[in-house]
């Protein structure tokens, strides 16, 4: 039976790779020996029926793999990233600097980390590549099969000692552990439901998807140029819904910050975006819906979320119906304070990883 338990920006966002800030930092050492790759699934077969003859699934790896007497390897680790990230979004101080620096957690020294780009994300195959939108429509299940094809098959692990996933990287820690419920020993899903997206988590997506293809510079998706408007609207909606009230309450605390916070959403922060790339991003989230089938996950599961999610509120009160079909694991609320960041505090290793320490004893071999 499920444990529940109590205790003490945003996912949307893309991955922190500031060069200087890493090499500043106590982890700077594992993220500069870090080796990136490719690996490709040939004539790759999405549950839509559409096919790609070529499924580039692009990764990094930090440390190396430790193999036993009958070369099964036992120290991989796989962190899945969040909708509109990639692996490097690990690299971000609060995350890399308290699990990946000399004794942490995962520390590169004897743990061997898998971090890939989700298919249409990062350097993966994607929309942006040049098919627009006739890339083949994935969905969540087609993503985690192609993550664990990649570990399995790409880099020879037969079984993975943890999978760690946040926001829609948690929502994949679900769905691999019902598909392939012996390859993970463990799972620790930050920042998500097992359940469908319904209610305001899929109308804002709807919005963000709609007012895209509602611009007349999206050109059905051939366009020349970014479709300006709508990304700065989706964009804004994205920052909002992945909002940290305490946070943002202490760092704009004038209405001259407010202003300066929001001119720069308006003017920069959707130049990162594609507006292909993110409008697949949000719609493979169509068809998640894990919740009939929770019973069938094998792994010791540690699963967190935080009480100033406005992403996944507790008011819902979707975790307590849901909790208890999860075989061997534990579900933790993390009271909103000071110490946390809304829906972003799966990345803030800090207020965890006392949780992520017990989940790693009681799944020890």
């Amino acid at each position: 039976m499920i444990k529940v338990l109590t205790g003490m920006a945003c996912a949307l966002a893309l991955g922190w790779t500031g060069a200087a800030a890493a090499q500043a930092s106590p982890a700077a050492a594992a993220l500069a020996a870090a080796k990136e790759g490719d690996f490709i699934l040939k004539d790759f077969k999405f549950r839509s029926g559409e096919t790609l003859p070529e499924l580039r699934m692009h990764y990094t790896t930090l440390g190396t793999p430790v193999r036993d007497a009958a070369g099964h390897v036992t120290n991989a680790v796989m962190v899945l990233h969040g909708t509109g990230g990639d692996g490097h979004q690990f690299y971000r101080p609060q995350f890399a600097d308290v699990l990946f620096a000399p004794g942490g957690l995962l520390d590169p020294a004897r743990t061997y980390i898998i971090l890939p780009d989700g298919i249409g994300h990062g350097k993966s195959s994607k929309p942006s590549d040049g098919m627009h939108m006739r890339f083949p429509h994935y969905d969540y299940a087609d993503m985690v099969e192609a993550e664990y094809l990649l570990a399995r098959d790409g880099l020879k692990v037969d079984q993975l000692r943890l999978v760690m996933g946040t926001s829609m990287g948690c929502m994949h820690a679900f769905v691999l552990g019902e598909a392939h419920p012996d390859y993970a020993r463990a799972l620790m899903p930050m920042a998500c439901l097992p359940t469908a997206l319904v209610g305001r988590n899929r109308l804002w997506r709807r919005i963000s998807i709609d007012t895209i293809k509602a611009d007349p510079a999206w050109q059905g998706g051939d366009y020349a140029n970014q479709p300006v408007e709508s990304l700065r609207t989706a964009e804004a909606l994205s920052i909002m819904v992945g909002s940290a009230p305490i946070q943002m309450q202490k760092a704009l605390s004038t209405p001259a910050l407010v202003d300066a916070e929001a001119a720069d959403i308006v003017a920069s922060r959707w130049k990162a975006m594609d507006a292909n790339d993110y409008i697949y991003q949000l719609d493979a989230s169509r068809t998640y819906d894990p919740s009939a089938n929770l019973d069938k996950i094998t792994a010791q599961v540690m699963w967190i979320n935080s009480a100033d999610d406005e992403i996944n509120p507790p008011d819902l009160r979707l975790a307590e119906a849901l909790a208890p079909k999860i075989r061997h694991g534990q579900f933790l609320l993390i009271p909103a304070s000071e110490k946390t960041h809304g829906h972003g505090t799966h990345t803030w290793a800090a207020v965890w990883q006392d949780q992520l320490k017990a989940l790693l004893a009681r799944s020890a071999p």
